[in-house]
């Protein structure tokens, strides 16, 4: 139970990271529709493991996106950070 609630909390840190993506008008929309369909998996029902890794993935192919502001991809390496640690809990 303690562990269900340390995974809901970072699973609401990681969709409020990437509102601020979505919400910023330099993100390039590429990304935003990877970033988009990383919560959507994230809000989907199934094991905290399953959820998290459709998200790492989702956001893992565009990570490395050349138009990708600096700030951006630092946000988006601490959301694939915060991913892997709920997926190992």
């Amino acid at each position: 139970m303690v562990n269900d609630k340390k995974q809901d909390e970072a699973i609401v840190q990681i969709k409020q990271q990437i509102d601020i993506l979505l919400n910023d008008n330099s993100v390039p929309r590429n990304v935003k529709t990877a970033l988009d369909g990383a919560r959507k998996a994230l809000d989907e029902e199934g094991s905290y493991s399953v959820k998290s890794s459709a998200a790492t993935y989702k956001i893992d192919e565009v990570s490395n996106d050349i138009n990708l502001p600096p700030y951006a991809r630092t946000v988006i390496w601490n959301i694939l950070s915060m991913l892997e640690s709920v997926k190992d809990q």
